[in-house]
């Protein structure tokens, strides 16, 4: 980044030490604050963006809008400041990896894992709810894994505050990431927080399969496939996903926001709930081939429900027989005792 290298010192106190990444409105690095001790990340708005008054104005939203939310599950912002002619967000470094990173490093993810991240998502979004926040760009770049596997979402630039949300709005600009948003958001439409329960949809998709549901490389495109095409079957991509796991999810998948799960909260209990249940060992989908189809959308009629039928009881079913012939030999057996006796009420026929 021009004019900003390592051991550049900010505000007199952020020693600059590497570069860690890059969004669309920022450089990231890793930072010392000497007067703490302790490493940070510092968020440095992009040099194009330095005299757009809109993007400023996004830069100092998201610092205050995460600055606001204390949770274990979202990073913490420490610092809001202006040097060298930049301004920067000072926030809590964690040391790990994204979980874009991750996916595409392990190609997808085990159930359990992908549960047990998502539960934390959930938990750090629905705090974000619950103080009045919809993250609106929610996607697995900006969630960060620490080495002992703590979740920590990141990148309030977009999020809006539920008391701002008109229902009846309509936008022109999309903001947001489209391989993740809502159809609603697509169509221009208000976010709730059941369009950030959508996006958790589509990254816990991403995490079981190595792949979100909707792919294309026109913009335009992707969105109208949010608004009227059916996910593939996840089961079709990994057939260890169980069938419940799955039914979860395209029910967080539906297209009406009233048909989801209305906050990550809710969407968390019930995967943590999922968690704690025993599973079933489900029969595999046999498919013809061993690589999963990366733009074949099967409709939902192709979902096959698993059923067992219980093995028959023969010890059963030969004692019934028995006892049927031994009930029904004692019938002629008491006639033929019952005519030896002039006083049977049969003899008077």
């Amino acid at each position: 980044m021009a004019g900003m290298s390592e051991h550049t010192i900010l505000s007199g106190r952020y020693e600059l030490l590497g570069h860690l990444g890059k969004g669309g409105m920022a450089y990231v690095h890793h930072a010392h604050d000497k007067n703490l001790q302790r490493d940070v990340a510092i968020k440095i708005l992009r040099d194009s963006l330095i005299e757009d008054t809109a993007f400023q104005a996004r830069f100092l939203h998201e610092a205050r809008a995460a600055a606001n939310l204390a949770h274990p599950n979202i990073v913490t912002i420490y610092d809001f400041g202006y040097d060298h002619g930049r301004y920067f967000i000072v926030m809590e470094y964690v040391e790990g990896t994204d979980l874009k990173s991750l996916i595409l490093r392990n190609n997808r993810l085990n159930p359990e894992e992908a549960v047990e991240l998502m539960i934390q998502i959930s938990a750090g979004v629905g705090y974000a709810h619950r103080a009045g926040l919809v993250h609106c760009d929610l996607k697995p770049q900006n969630i960060l894994v620490g080495r002992d596997n703590r979740v920590k979402i990141t990148d309030f630039g977009i999020a809006r505050a539920l008391a701002s949300i008109r229902p009846d709005e309509y936008s022109e600009i999309v903001w947001g990431s489209p391989t993740y948003f809502a159809p609603e958001q697509a169509a221009g439409a208000s976010p709730s927080p059941a369009s950030d329960v959508y996006a958790l949809g589509i990254i816990l998709f991403e995490m079981l399969t190595g792949r979100p549901p909707f792919v294309a490389t026109d913009p335009v495109l992707l969105a109208k496939l949010h608004q009227v095409a059916p996910p593939p079957p996840l089961r079709h991509l990994n057939p260890a996903i169980p069938v419940t796991l799955e039914q979860i999810i395209l029910k967080v998948l539906s297209k009406e926001p009233s048909a989801r799960y209305r906050t990550a909260d809710q969407f968390g209990r019930v995967l943590s709930s999922f968690a704690r249940q025993p599973q079933p060992i489900d029969q595999p989908i046999h498919t013809h081939s061993t690589d999963p189809p990366q733009n074949d959308h099967p409709p939902h009629s192709e979902l096959r429900e698993v059923t067992y039928s219980s093995p028959i009881d023969w010890t059963a079913v030969v004692l019934g027989l028995l006892a049927f012939i031994a009930v029904g030999g004692l019938i002629p057996l008491w006639l033929w005792v019952c005519l030896l006796y002039p006083t049977c009420p049969l003899n008077t026929w």
